[in-house]
């Protein structure tokens, strides 16, 4: 067995951290005289204070931690901070129930955007900023996981994209704590723009640092009801477009462009070239769509496919209108767009380009080998040579995605939910998307309504698909805990 105290002493620093963030809440509901400050207040101090005895309790001079110590880590700390923090819904006046409070606070923090909660405009600004915080939170946190874990781990075929000079018996921790610090550099950066362009567009200040936060991260929590919607009129939605695309990028290229001055890094990433060709190909094809039925201009449909094309790929879950009203191809485009994602090491979610790209790379050799038994046709990508180790671990993923998808789908269905809400539910869920289709979890509904096993299934399936469901699958095998 792994040795766990330096996974507890990174849980402890971490919930201490996430303690003290709950105190910016408070101020804001001082500031606006709402109740709600008691509440951030109390469950700001008992979340530190028990962080730091878990971490001073577990501390060691020099933490060592490693493969098997980092699977337990990822894990541990999604669930350990899905569960703290939603100590404060818990405490606030909304009186959220258990299920109510774990399902919004997961839903935050794994930055898939899917809601229980209505009546957005009128609920106490610290409700809202934590929202948007939690989900800045784990932004930020799943570019580290995919950077500097990840890819020792060998997950889904990360280890593509592990950095120069880093192998499995490095240590992990001090690659993460300097890869943290250059990301949440960048981090801050894009989203101090992102709230500027939207303060430019006309938006409250309020407004635009919690949009900014939830766009960078594609996490999609909005202020209000109306979600994006309800800031169209002047431009706030094409902000959210190139916001929402900059998250969807992987923030390797950011840091060789600031470090370096590479900065044709992101047109020589492979995977970024055939990310914005598909988002364009995908836009062009709804757009076209919406003017051939006749639905409306060529201009508003260009605009309305851009904003929610880009935001169910990159997995935000914004929404500027109810493509459920779209006719039948746009809403089974959209549920197609649910399985694409961004780039790895991104805020996106989802499968990701690369892994398609891998594929059809394997697919391609297959077919050439084909009618020609001896034919060498050897595996590339992006120029370079592709390891067989990185196609099996990427068809694997394939397999694990959609057979956890498929029984996430069926479960909800026999949970009694109509087939349209189980199975969007459900890849909503594992992709981490947000809206699901139909009028009860579409773009213009919420989670409310679900039945509370139906909550739990979705929340479990949400941190299991934001850990790429490998890494949660792994420590389900009885041989991961023998010495």
């Amino acid at each position: 067995m792994p040795d766990l105290r330096p996974v507890f002493f990174v849980i402890g620093l971490m919930t201490a951290a996430l303690g003290v963030a709950m105190f910016i809440p408070m101020f804001v509901d001082l500031a606006y005289a709402a109740r709600s400050w008691k509440a951030f207040g109390f469950a700001g101090l008992m979340t530190t204070l028990l962080g730091a005895a878990l971490a001073l309790g577990t501390y060691t001079p020099k933490p060592d931690l490693r493969a098997r110590g980092a699977f337990v880590l990822t894990v541990f700390a999604w669930v350990t901070l899905s569960i703290v923090s939603a100590i404060p819904f818990l405490m606030d006046p909304l009186k959220l129930s258990v299920t109510d409070a774990l399902f919004e606070a997961t839903s935050g923090i794994t930055t898939t955007g899917s809601t229980v909660l209505t009546g957005l405009d009128d609920l106490p600004k610290g409700i809202l900023l934590w929202r948007a915080i939690l989900q800045w939170i784990g932004g930020v946190g799943i570019v580290v996981t995919a950077m500097a874990v990840l890819p020792m781990l060998k997950v889904g075929g990360m280890q593509l994209f592990r950095l120069e000079s880093s192998d499995m018996g490095e240590k992990i921790l001090p690659r993460a704590a300097s890869l943290a610090l250059g990301i949440s550099l960048i981090y801050l950066v894009l989203t101090a723009l992102c709230a500027a362009g939207y303060v430019l567009t006309g938006m409250s200040g309020f407004d635009a640092i919690a949009h900014a936060m939830t766009t960078v991260a594609t996490g999609g929590y909005s202020t209000s009801d109306a979600s994006m919607g309800g800031f169209m009129d002047n431009g706030a939605d094409l902000v959210c477009i190139a916001f929402m695309l900059a998250g969807g990028l992987p923030f390797g290229v950011y840091l060789l462009m600031a470090t370096r001055g590479q900065f044709s890094a992101p047109l020589k990433d492979p995977q970024v070239r055939a990310f914005l060709v598909v988002m364009s190909a995908l836009i062009a094809v709804m757009t076209l769509a919406l003017f051939l039925s006749d639905q409306m201009s060529f201009t508003r449909g260009l605009r309305l496919a851009a904003f929610n094309t880009v935001s169910i790929v990159t997995g935000t879950g914004y929404a500027t209108a109810d493509y459920n009203l779209w006719g039948t191809f746009a809403v089974s485009a959209f549920f197609g767009f649910m399985f694409i994602g961004g780039c790895a090491g991104s805020t996106a979610c989802s499968i990701k380009i690369f892994r398609y790209q891998v594929a059809f790379e394997a697919l391609r050799a297959y077919l050439v080998r084909m009618p020609r038994n001896h034919a060498v046709t050897p595996l590339r990508y992006g120029g370079a040579p592709l390891p067989e180790s990185v196609v099996y671990s990427v068809m694997s993923y394939f397999f694990v995605f959609f057979g956890c998808f498929i029984i996430v789908a069926i479960l909800l269905s026999l949970i009694g939910l109509d087939p349209i809400t189980a199975w969007s539910g459900a890849g909503s869920a594992i992709a981490n998307v947000g809206p699901g289709l139909g009028d009860t979890i579409g773009p213009a509904g919420t989670y409310q309504s679900l039945p509370s096993s139906a909550k739990w299934v979705l929340l479990i399936t949400m941190i299991v698909g934001r850990l790429e469901i490998v890494t949660a699958l792994v420590l389900l095998t009885p041989s991961f805990w023998r010495t």
